[in-house]
């Protein structure tokens, strides 16, 4: 349920406090062990009341194939409030058994140690899913030197919706899919189309300020934010400031729009359904976006471009799936969050225009039957190549959303790069 309840918000989520969650840590036990499978659980997350009807149809397939365990859902509509909510659940000990994680949050449900370990779900030798099943980058500040404490329940690669109309509307006669597929789909042609397109009138492309934006755009520019040690490296690679020098660029020039800014009622989706722009970045709810102008066939999607041009690893947003460390019923909550994440599970959730791809191997088939759009398998391919948010960012509640401020000032032309990237270090030393 990656969906544009997860992909769109602002990052403004406030902190959960240090204190309240260290408090957390210290009472919180592991889970019983033996407890018995016929039992009463309780499940939780955040979403539409669409997505709540697709979470009802799982309950009750759940239902039928464990009829011994009955299985609660508890629905939270605000992103915004939900992790609040959750917080205060802890704290009195009335917490679900299974529930959903923001991927902004996950670090501190981390280290907080409220979490169950599910390294023993994911290494047992007759386990229906495997830590293997899914792309470990995904994994994000899920895990730790210490195990594997969530499992991202769908995601959705932000990939490049474009609309084939107004392309032809600004004389483009190039297919950015056809382009990647030849291996010369370049961020200079990519430019260069947006430019086409603000010079006809339109919108170049719109992105979501949030951080697959951002860190994206660096990668598709050979740049580098995070080493492999998670050290922030970003101030010394030359590559990635110059990206984020292009970046801001390319918006305080008007090829690109930020989306979160834009006034009611000529939000993204109007604009993209109305074909005033050419490309949208978005995840596979953009089908939704593509159905609002009735000629769905005019959009497509394409990978983020490259400087080879060859696809490269770009954003993938991710919600994830834990358990309570206190669930006094683990081994019912284990097979609850087992059956959510299985191939046959998300296929069940996410299948019919569902609006998120399939985190693990063995359910492609919901992102390809259909045959909608044309390219569906670049949702599969950015999935498998690509990284979710960075452990560090992800490690401290509201830290993505001071990124996202900071380089909203990039945008908007209030700051310049070499401020911004100076501000950065400061934000991430203090989350080291």
């Amino acid at each position: 349920m990656t969906s544009s309840t997860l992909n769109r918000r602002t990052f403004f989520a406030g902190s959960l406090g240090a204190a309240t969650l260290l408090a957390l840590a210290a009472c919180s036990g592991g889970s019983q062990a033996g407890a018995d499978k016929s039992a009463k659980i309780t499940w939780s997350t955040w979403g539409t009341p669409e997505e709540g009807q697709r979470f009802k149809k799982f309950n009750e397939q759940f239902k039928k194939d464990h009829s011994s365990i009955s299985a609660t859902l508890q629905m939270v509509p605000s992103y915004s409030d939900y992790h609040s909510k959750l917080l205060t659940q802890l704290t009195s000990g009335t917490a679900p058994d299974v529930f959903y994680v923001g991927d902004d949050y996950m670090g501190k449900f981390v280290d907080a140690g409220v979490l169950m370990n599910l390294d023993s779900v994911v290494n047992a030798a007759d386990g229906s899913i495997k830590a293997a099943d899914f792309n470990a980058a995904l994994f994000g500040a899920a895990k730790t030197d210490k195990g594997l404490f969530a499992l991202p329940n769908d995601c959705n690669p932000d990939v490049m919706w474009f609309d084939k109309k107004a392309l032809a509307a600004a004389g483009i006669t190039e297919n950015p899919a056809e382009l990647a597929a030849a291996g010369t789909w370049t961020v200079a042609k990519f430019l260069e189309m947006c430019a086409k397109l603000a010079g006809a009138g339109m919108h170049g492309a719109l992105f979501w300020n949030y951080w697959a934006t951002h860190w994206s755009w660096v990668a598709a520019n050979g740049g580098t934010v995070f080493d492999a040690a998670g050290t922030f490296v970003l101030p010394q690679d030359a590559a990635g400031r110059a990206a984020l020098k292009s970046l801001g660029d390319a918006f305080q020039q008007k090829l690109f729009t930020v989306a979160d800014t834009l006034p009611e009622g000529s939000g993204g989706d109007s604009l993209f359904a109305t074909h005033k722009a050419g490309f949208y970045v978005q995840g596979r709810y953009g089908i939704a976006t593509a159905e609002q102008s009735g000629t769905k066939e005019d959009y497509d999607i394409a990978p983020w471009p490259s400087v080879s041009g060859k696809p490269g690893a770009s954003g993938v947003a991710a919600s994830y799936l834990v358990i309570n460390a206190k669930s006094k019923s683990p081994e019912a909550a284990t097979t609850f969050l087992v059956d959510f994440l299985s191939a046959k599970g998300q296929t069940l959730r996410l299948a019919d225009g569902g609006n998120a791809v399939p985190s693990i191997k063995g359910a492609d088939a919901v992102v390809l039957d259909g045959s909608y759009p044309a390219h569906a398998q670049t949702f599969l391919d950015l999935r498998d190549a690509g990284f979710s948010d960075f452990a560090k960012e992800a490690k401290i509640p509201g830290l993505s959303s001071d990124v996202s401020k900071l380089m909203l000032s990039l945008y908007e032309g209030k700051a310049g790069v070499d401020d911004v990237v100076a501000s950065l270090t400061t934000l991430m030393d203090k989350a080291a």
